[in-house]
């Protein structure tokens, strides 16, 4: 099932893909796209449903972030070995975390705004995982248990903010805009196998990035195992696992950051696609 959030910003509404690429409403069915309506039982019960009979939407409508209310938005940096052989980084012994702010979250294609004085605003094309049930103290061999299901993430950073304001990754990771996520949640039984995913990241028309989930240092299900015993994970909480080379600070001699007017297309198998326009906010 693909699940998603059509509407304007602050007002989105329920939705799924039927059959025929439709996007259908939801609403009468359950309130939101949240942690209550994607545990196991609520994702039963919406399989049920004849979504061809639900009310179509317009393909043209806006897409909203594929889940809402996230509690935690927990990422993985330096997460795929080909991307550590890029920046000349040690394989970390276990996976790295730091945290992006929840109001960097917004739609798949809506425009991402550089901060003010940003001169090093960068691209990670990243696979997302949607919690789905309580997960404490989780075993790997269990872990893809609790996964709702998956997203892209453009896991946008500011790498001056990051490793020249002082501090931890997080200043140059929550700038707001800087968290795309969606277009859909894919559910965990549409997925085979979360490893195995070709992912994409062109800009502006050129490809940056090309690489497989295959490359993980650390699994999905590891990341839950290693996560789960450091915090409860809560159906909702959404986790960015890790980007491909190809990221604009890698790039040698000379690194590529993005400007105004810049355009970032993303891809990942099964998961769908991204588009967004860069400006400088105001």
């Amino acid at each position: 099932m693909k699940l998603l959030r059509f509407g304007n910003i602050g007002e989105e509404k329920p939705g799924a893909i039927d059959s025929d690429g439709i996007i259908r409403d939801l609403s009468d069915i359950i309130n939101d796209v949240n942690g209550h309506s994607i545990t196991d039982d609520a994702l039963e019960n919406l399989r049920k449903i004849n979504l061809k009979s639900l009310p179509a939407i317009s393909n043209d409508t806006r897409i909203g972030p594929c889940i809402g209310s996230v509690g935690k938005f927990l990422s993985i940096g330096l997460n795929y070995s080909d991307h550590a052989a890029e920046t000349g980084l040690s394989i970390p012994e276990h996976p790295i975390l730091f945290l992006k702010a929840t109001s960097s979250i917004v739609g798949p294609n809506d425009t991402v705004y550089m901060p003010r004085g940003s001169t090093k605003s960068d691209w990670e094309v990243e696979l997302g995982v949607i919690i789905g049930k309580k997960a404490k103290y989780v075993k790997e061999t269990d872990a893809l248990n609790y996964v709702a299901g998956y997203c892209i993430v453009n896991d946008v950073s500011e790498r001056e903010f990051q490793t020249e304001l002082s501090g931890q990754w997080t200043k140059g990771k929550s700038c707001d805009t800087y968290g795309p996520t969606g277009p859909w949640l894919v559910t965990r039984d549409e997925i085979f196998d979360p490893q195995r995913l070709s992912m994409s990241l062109d800009l502006n028309g050129k490809r940056m990035q090309d690489g497989n989930t295959k490359t993980m240092i650390f699994t999905v299900a590891q990341i839950i195992e290693h996560l789960s015993s450091l915090m409860t994970l809560y159906p909702g909480d959404l986790i960015s696992t890790g980007t491909p080379p190809g990221v604009g600070m890698g790039i040698k001699p000379n690194p590529i950051f993005l400007k105004s007017g810049d355009i970032m297309e993303l891809e990942i198998e099964h998961l769908g696609t991204q588009r967004q326009i860069v400006d400088q906010d105001k």
